[in-house]
């Protein structure tokens, strides 16, 4: 899956170890902890692996739950859904389309006033943010 391809030796070399562990093995960095959970920076997210553009400021909104949350990609095909059921729950994985790296989970029905009704819970370790010129 992922048209970006590299071998596990390669994505240690580049990643910090906190990186690899949630983009490549599945962690979740610690909530509140993140660069990105209260940013208020308009711009667009790219994955921090790929360099993939993933989400934009338009559809973060703030829903208190400790990490960066959106209510939708920047493009339909920028991630790809896996259902997971890890540590005994029902949950719907978040992965980069392009390189196949975690990036979070997105949830469903939670009540949050937004468009979709859904919230895009991203980790910031696997973000960067690209800010529009007058920001920057």
């Amino acid at each position: 899956m992922g048209e970006i391809s590299h071998t596990d030796d390669h994505w240690r070399t580049v990643l910090t170890p906190l990186e690899y562990s949630v983009l490549r093995q599945n962690g979740t960095e610690p909530a509140f902890s993140g660069e990105y959970t209260d940013t208020e920076i308009e711009g667009t997210y790219s994955c921090k692996a790929c360099g993939t553009a993933l989400f934009t400021s338009a559809t973060k909104f703030h829903s208190g739950c400790g990490w960066p949350s959106f209510y939708e990609p920047r493009e339909e095909d920028a991630v790809v859904l896996i259902v997971d059921t890890s540590h005994g729950m029902k949950r719907t994985e978040v992965r980069c389309a392009s390189c196949d790296s975690h990036l979070g989970h997105v949830f469903a029905g939670e009540g949050y006033q937004t468009p979709t009704d859904q919230r895009f819970c991203i980790n910031s370790v696997c973000l960067v943010l690209d800010a529009t010129s007058d920001q920057k």
